[in-house]
């Protein structure tokens, strides 16, 4: 049986044990209150206590093995040696044994067990919730500890800084590759623009006819360039506009007039 498989076999037998022990402990203190024994086993109120205990603890250990197994050795080089994980998983039946030899004297089998079972859960508590967590803080402040944790932290910020600029990089191209987008498009929807801009002024007897006209260039720049070559027109149409006709009131049809070509909408309708 391999080092893990046997830590793990310890650890699952650890869990168990408690289990028991949590079990009888709860058992007699509700049979020293005068409870009787049928009565403690049909009470669902208890057993719903137990279940939540146990799966609390459960996910205790579970989660300290987690934590564990992420520490690094250098760091932590007593908390992570198999000799004290061994130590770590066992820990409730080495107090099931500490128990035993404290008992040894008592004359009753249910103190004598229940010395047993207080020792379990004393151990486990002590070992798994006081004793590691002091053990491992204080396995970072060995002069090794501090080395490699600056080492591994400094890395860390560099990992960070490089990936950081590694974005920059990238937002910095798609900035650069739609500028470069925006200035080619410039050049094939001034025409347009300068089109568009008469087509603003238009008398109300040609207003039908201008606004076939403005759809069509409208449809021609969804071609080009979608919704954004769209609004960099009507932006580029505006400007002609208030350049020529300066001191007019700005006619915006547009927005209306390219309702419903590609994913353009008329703001006033919703």
């Amino acid at each position: 049986m391999g080092k893990h498989r046997l830590i793990t076999a310890i650890h699952l037998a650890g869990l168990l044990w408690l289990a028991l022990c949590l079990l009888y402990i709860m058992a007699l203190a509700l049979r020293f209150a005068g409870v009787q024994w049928w009565v403690i086993f049909s009470l669902s109120g208890y057993s719903a206590l137990l279940v939540c205990l146990l799966v609390s603890l459960y996910l205790f250990a579970a989660y300290r093995g987690v934590a564990r197994t992420q520490r690094i050795e250098l760091e932590h080089p007593l908390t992570t040696s198999d000799y004290y994980m061994f130590f770590y998983v066992a820990a409730p039946l080495l107090g099931g044994l500490t128990g035993c030899f404290g008992g040894i004297g008592e004359t009753k089998t249910s103190e004598f067990l229940l010395e047993i079972a207080v020792a379990s859960l004393g151990t486990a508590f002590l070992v798994w919730v006081i004793v590691d967590p002091i053990v491992g803080v204080v396995e970072v402040f060995t002069p090794a500890g501090l080395k490699h944790r600056a080492e591994r932290l400094a890395q860390a910020k560099a990992e960070r800084e490089r990936k950081e600029q590694y974005r920059q990089l990238l937002l910095a191209d798609v900035i650069q590759r739609e500028e470069l987008t925006l200035h080619s498009r410039q050049e094939q929807l001034a025409p347009l623009a300068e089109r568009l801009a008469e087509l603003l002024n238009t008398e109300a007897k040609d207003f039908e006819r201008a606004e076939e006209e403005a759809a069509q260039m409208g449809l021609k720049a969804w071609q080009i360039g979608g919704l954004s070559c769209m609004k960099q027109l009507r932006d580029m149409t505006i400007a002609v506009y208030t350049k020529k006709c300066t001191g007019l009131p700005i006619n915006d049809y547009l927005a209306a007039w390219w309702d419903g070509i590609g994913n353009w909408r008329n703001p006033s309708f919703g």
